[in-house]
């Protein structure tokens, strides 16, 4: 139940609230109050946070891929990194089409994406390589990349031309 009172500053008739928290003001306007108490959410509509063994699960899993990704050279992190890259941008163009694609794959390669540039960061940070350096090298590396295309395309084309041959062999 909502009550409406408006007022001005010379005759003011409220009508009997019960006790409330809101504090008395000079208030001069519309006020609008609901009566009713506010219930709060219960324990079961919070947001579920994640089992403890799952959280390990994952835990051990990023600490899995991380030690993976340390173990290869700069170079192999550069040439993944542009895969990866390639790939999100095809994950963007099936969107675009929309054709069918996982969208968690977005956030899967991005997270990727970013804990290989983490490794080549600490890399660059043990051999004295400061920010600024660090940033030259970068716009010369993506200067020097070579456009081509990512894994999945590649994929799709042997498959397409496969079919091709078997049509023209039929």
């Amino acid at each position: 139940m909502l009550s409406v009172s408006i007022a001005s500053p010379a005759t003011l008739t409220l009508p009997p609230k019960p006790k409330s928290s809101i504090p008395k003001t000079s208030f001069t306007g519309v006020r609008i109050q609901h009566l009713c108490p506010q219930r709060l959410p219960s324990q079961g509509t919070f947001f579920r946070q994640p089992s403890p063994s799952s959280s390990v699960v994952m835990m051990a899993k990023r600490e899995e891929e991380m030690k993976e990704i340390r173990a290869k050279t700069t170079e192999e992190i550069n040439d993944e990194v542009v895969e990866l890259k390639g790939e999100l941008l095809m994950l963007r163009l099936q969107k675009s089409v929309r054709n069918e694609f996982k969208s968690s794959e977005f956030g899967r390669m991005r997270k990727r994406i970013a804990r290989m540039l983490t490794v080549k960061r600490e890399r660059e940070l043990e051999e004295g390589i400061n920010k600024r350096l660090s940033r030259k090298l970068d716009r010369q590396w993506k200067k020097s990349i070579v456009v081509k295309p990512p894994p999945s395309l590649i994929k799709l084309r042997e498959q397409e031309a496969a079919e091709e041959a078997e049509k023209s062999a039929a």
